[in-house]
């Protein structure tokens, strides 16, 4: 039995059942990642990375815990990592990008439930996912109504702490998430038992922060005329961003914008001068759903931004360092975390279409994609409002209705292909 194989037997998990998941996978990423000439040499790094999703990582988080080290598998952008770090613990994402979990999921959730929330639950009921397998907490927020009803049964065999997200952003609203800070601070003490200090927290603020500086350079250099890097490997560095170690994923985000940096320098572009450019937009895209960004860059269009959660929501706004409090230090992550992010939860909601108007500004789309997940109403109703506002605005613009099925893989190509056309005009 490989390493592997004993670390996930140790786990507790379903080897066979993960292992079929294991068989198809390689196959899905040489088909998105490996048919391409043009990626940056330095992108090795990520892609040994989701090569072996479900192994490097993993056994790293194992050798911690063997350590005395806590880990905390989180949902969601607002969950501040800073408080993790600063009790000494250690942040992973958990699974929840891939059809192959959603079955499992439906055996306790309605099928009418969107596709993450559903592959998330089978992902940890179904034994297939270790990172799920070695979390000692989970860390949900109550960002819509299928997460809080779900995290009810994620919380039946592992700890469950859920920070209650305020859906405005009052003077009284900033106060509540300043009390949600503090509250999951004080547990995340408890559970590693080095309760986090002012040094601790200006550290880990100032380390989270050096990884958003190195995220902003990536997206910097897709701004240029000469687009350095596709969007299939933007969107895979974005996604290994949620679980690798976050000063390793800074050095090695760094290098590869390096690359980049040059191939601008020498006038090199993965994609054609008049290869329409695109943002993107809506829920977010985990690991290893590539569907949509397969789809437009096997079009000839290029995708240059993302604004979502696995975009520019994740990294951009950084939190104030060299806090004289405690209380100053929580101050600065509630203005980051509650008042600098523009989720479809949040009501009204004005500025995420101010985000996405000067995002495609900003980065010179020639046309927006709103791609939402089925069942995900929250966005889905918010896109009403978003593609009216970019309309407003003479942004181009596509509103995709998906889920994770290969399915409507022709008809979406169809729609995009279209798309570009009318763009392209």
């Amino acid at each position: 039995m490989d390493k592997n194989h004993q670390m996930w037997q140790d786990l507790g998990m379903d080897l066979e059942t993960h292992d079929q998941l294991c068989e198809a996978l390689p196959a899905a990423f040489g088909d998105v990642f490996l048919t391409s000439n043009d990626s940056p040499d330095t992108m090795d790094y990520f892609y040994a990375v989701a090569a072996d999703i479900h192994g490097l990582r993993p056994a790293e988080l194992v050798e911690e815990q063997k350590k005395g080290r806590k880990i905390f598998g989180t949902f969601c952008v607002f969950v501040p990592d800073e408080v993790i770090l600063a009790s000494d613990g250690i942040v992973t994402g958990l699974c929840g990008g891939s059809q192959f979990w959603v079955p499992e999921g439906e055996t306790v959730l309605p099928a009418n439930t969107c596709p993450l929330i559903k592959a998330s639950v089978g992902a940890r009921l179904g034994r297939t996912c270790p990172f799920f397998r070695i979390a000692d907490m989970f860390v949900g927020e109550t960002t819509c109504d299928g997460k809080k009803k779900a995290y009810e049964i994620l919380g039946e065999d592992v700890p469950m702490h859920i920070m209650h997200l305020p859906h405005g952003k009052r003077p009284q609203d900033m106060q509540a998430w300043s009390d949600e800070i503090r509250l999951f601070m004080d547990q995340a003490g408890e559970l590693t038992g080095k309760p986090a200090t002012l040094e601790t927290l200006n550290d880990s603020i100032r380390i989270m922060n050096e990884k958003r500086r190195a995220l902003a350079r990536l997206y910097e250099c897709r701004k240029n005329e000469n687009v350095p890097i596709s969007g299939r490997d933007a969107l895979l560095i974005m996604q290994i961003a949620f679980f690798d170690d976050p000063e390793r994923l800074t050095a090695q985000v760094n290098r590869v914008c390096d690359e980049l940096e040059q191939r601008i320098a020498d006038g090199k572009s993965v994609a054609a001068k008049d290869a329409p450019r695109i943002l993107i937009t809506g829920t977010p895209l985990a690991v290893p759903n590539w569907k949509i960004h397969n789809i437009i860059e096997s079009s000839g269009a290029v995708v240059v931004c993302e604004e979502n959660c696995t975009g520019t929501r994740y990294f951009t706004h950084e939190v104030a360092e060299d806090n004289k409090s405690v209380e100053e230090a929580i101050d600065a992550l509630t203005d980051r975390y509650l008042g600098n992010i523009n989720c479809a939860c949040f009501t009204p909601n004005p500025g995420r279409a101010d985000d996405i108007v000067r995002l495609a500004k900003e980065y010179d789309v020639d046309g927006v994609i709103d791609l939402n997940l089925k069942f995900c109403n929250l966005y889905d109703t918010e896109g009403y409002l978003v593609e009216r506002r970019l309309s407003d605005e003479g942004i181009p613009v596509l509103g995709l209705e998906t889920d994770y099925t290969d399915s409507d893989a022709e008809q979406l190509r169809t729609r995009v292909e279209a798309f570009l056309e009318m763009i392209a005009d």
